[in-house]
């Protein structure tokens, strides 16, 4: 009892320990819980409509993008800008399936498995005629083809050709799942177009609009008469133009603004020197006779010498255009190709008149040893040279001994070659038609018999030393603590621009970018810079970034933040302003006007006259007097009676209007009603296509590639 009135006399003590043990316990779980949610928001590269796509989904869609390419383009890799379009064109594919896939689930809209199979039925999609189920002889999708693959690709044991098959199914699921997507697409639109109708009477109107014709006397005042500074502008002009024009300057993304200061590290003139030494050793070496690949590895060039005559077509551009005129043996001095910043020598050892494409035919021959497949050969070159068929002696050893043929392209940019395939290659290509030849290889040996040569072309045999004008370390040592002094005593913006021109740089501005881009200022490997950008707070000096191909060193600042919805009338004073002095260059000019009732008072009132004719109301006139394009002149006219001086001032882009209509010429063609409502209504289904940027807007696309990619 004792015991227990003891634990009853800690009874508050330990209700708090546990109340407190209890809290921290569940304290720790949320911290856990909101940890989570953290790292698993920083995964996530996007949003469309409220769902999220975290970053290894995005990346398998692009990997599945991108084997698509490789393995219909037959490519292995692809380049940076590539791999980007890439990326652009799977995230814009990826938001507008969501969007459509929302818009018609609301209207119950799905594509049915019965449909695809029609689809395929027909195998008219321009889709499937990309696939490898294409019949050769009627050039139409098989889709008898398609099941037999699928068949095979399930029943398939043979683990040579799975990975094959694997590419193919995976080829064809991805073009499956994009025709689904497609019909979808089709249907949602279809359906969209049945809400576009047109009737005789606006049939009617645009006929007429099209096929009347007007011509007219034109008397012009242009707006460049009058000097933007003879205007006066107040800011409740431009206040009230803004209220006007406001809905032109909303924004849908967020923009920012930037200052920014790239330095291109480039070669020194000690740096130049240097390799100019190099490139003359070189020189002097080829012109003495030392052997062409051991010089040209000596200097590292980058063009790898292999000792075989090639075409033009294998050199580069600058060495192709020099080559032709050298005479063989000849060594060029060293030479500057501004084009790829190298410089260069080259030495023509030899050229020739050589088949561009050989065809020839051969039996390999192995055997225990090196020996044995000697003795084999020879006893089948012995028997071929005494007139036994060719197909007979290689049939009888497991082989078909069918005719082929070698093209230069197959071997000349080849970066290094055996000697025995050199001396295969070369024999290949002087052998006459009909000779034959024994080779020995350290695997055995191969009769080859030469059948033909087609394209005869002239063939360079040519030692290149071409070698980048590249920076020594110094120099970039050099140039970063240039840079490094310069970012680190400027820490605003205004002293990076105020001190620029005293560190020999140069500060640029970009405005409008966004996190959609791929680098900043169109330098390479910027990410980091393109991530502080929409990081960093107006006003904001960034550190120090290495970048390009290690060869650009910048600074960024961020100036203004643009962000969704309207723009400041600060942001887009220019284009306000621009439109505010259009609006009173017309006011002060309209008045020249007043009273006036034919052209020829009007060119007394200082007018231009011009003769224009065959203006439409479908299409706007371009007046020559003012180098604008006047779609309201237009309407003005198609409104204007034959012989009617239209004395009423008309604003155009370009200046003010008075005319006559001299004469209107009658639409010559016949009134078609049904045809011309098909091409009314053709022309409202491509207005109504942009339908896709209105839900865009409305679908809160949040787009945080940058962070990843």
């Amino acid at each position: 009892m004792a015991a227990i009135g003891k634990i009853r006399s800690w009874g508050p003590v330990l209700v708090t320990v546990i109340g407190l043990a209890l809290f921290a316990f569940i304290a720790e779980e949320m911290f856990r819980s909101c940890e989570a949610s953290k790292n698993n928001e920083r995964q996530q590269v996007g949003e469309v409509l409220g769902e999220r796509i975290n970053v290894q989904d995005f990346q398998a869609l692009v990997d599945e993008y991108q084997e698509v390419i490789k393995m219909t383009q037959g490519r292995e890799n692809l380049s940076e800008d590539e791999l980007n379009q890439i990326k652009d064109q799977v995230w814009n594919t990826f938001v507008s399936n969501k969007i459509i896939e929302t818009e018609a689930e609301k209207l119950g809209l799905t594509v049915t498995d019965e449909e695809l199979q029609n689809i395929l039925r027909e195998g008219k999609n321009s889709m499937l005629m990309q696939t490898p189920f294409v019949n050769q002889q009627t050039g139409r999708f098989d889709v008898t083809a398609l099941q037999k693959f699928l068949n095979d690709y399930k029943a398939n044991q043979n683990p040579q050709i799975a990975e094959q098959y694997k590419s193919i199914y995976d080829y064809w699921t991805f073009i499956e799942k994009n025709l689904r997507q497609q019909t979808l697409a089709q249907k949602y639109q279809a359906l969209l177009s049945h809400c576009l109708l047109s009737n005789p009477v606006s049939a009617k109107a645009a006929f007429e609009g099209r096929q009347q014709e007007s011509d007219i006397l034109l008397a012009s005042l242009p707006y460049s008469n009058i000097k933007d500074s003879e205007v006066k502008v107040e800011d409740s002009d431009l206040k009230a133009k803004f209220g006007e024009l406001k809905e032109q300057f909303k924004q849908y993304i967020e923009t920012r603004d930037i200052k920014y200061v790239d330095f291109q590290v480039k070669a020194s003139q000690a740096d130049v020197e240097a390799l100019l030494q190099t490139m003359k050793d070189a020189s002097q070496k080829l012109q003495s006779g030392a052997a062409a690949a051991e010089v040209v590895r000596k200097a590292q060039s980058q063009i790898p010498y292999i000792g075989l005559p090639v075409t033009s077509r294998a050199l580069p551009s600058d060495i192709a255009a020099r080559v032709d005129s050298m005479t063989v043996g000849q060594t060029t001095d060293p030479f500057e190709t501004t084009a790829d910043n190298t410089l260069n020598v080259v030495k023509l050892l030899n050229k020739q008149q050589l088949p561009d494409s050989v065809e020839f035919r051969m039996i390999q021959v192995g055997g225990a040893t090196a020996e044995a497949a000697q003795k084999t050969a020879d006893s089948i070159y012995t028997a071929l040279k005494g007139g036994a068929p060719f197909d007979s002696i290689a049939k009888k050893y497991g082989q078909e001994g069918t005719k082929q043929w070698l093209t230069s392209s197959q071997y000349q940019n080849q970066t290094s070659i055996d000697a025995d395939t050199k001396d295969y290659l070369t024999s290949l290509n002087t052998m006459a038609p009909g000779e034959m030849k024994n080779f020995k290889f350290s695997q055995g040996n191969v009769i080859a018999q030469v059948t033909d040569r087609r394209a005869i072309v002239t063939k360079y045999d040519v030692a290149i030393i071409k070698h980048t004008i590249d920076f020594s370390k110094q120099t970039y040592s050099d140039a970063y603590n240039k840079f490094s002094q310069y970012v680190s005593e400027n820490k605003t913006i205004e002293d990076l621009e105020k001190n620029a021109d005293k560190f020999g740089f140069k500060v640029s501005e970009r405005a409008n970018m966004t996190n959609a881009e791929h680098n900043v200022a169109g330098v390479r490997a910027t990410r980091e810079a393109l991530k502080w950008i929409f990081d960093a707070k107006a006003g904001d000096v960034s550190p120090l970034y290495e970048c390009g191909s290690n060869d650009h060193l910048m600074v960024v600042a961020l100036d203004k933040i643009h962000p969704v919805g309207y723009r400041s009338l600060e942001s887009v004073l220019a284009e306000v302003t621009a439109d505010v002095l259009r609006d009173k260059k017309f006011d002060m000019l309209k008045g020249k006007f007043d009273g006036v009732k034919s052209i020829a008072e009007a060119k007394a009132k200082g007018a231009k006259v011009d003769s224009v004719k065959q203006i439409t109301f479908g299409s706007p006139a371009f007046i020559q007097s003012t180098g604008a394009s006047e779609p309201a002149l237009a309407g003005a006219v198609a409104a204007t009676k034959a012989g009617e001086f239209h004395a009423v001032p008309v604003k155009g882009n370009g200046g003010a209007y008075v005319f006559q209509v001299l004469n209107v010429n009658q639409p010559k063609g016949e009134f078609n009603a049904k045809e011309t409502e098909a091409g009314l209504k053709q022309q409202a289904m491509q207005a109504a296509s942009r339908f896709m940027q209105e839900l865009y807007q409305k679908a809160n696309v949040v787009d945080k590639r940058y962070l990843f990619f």
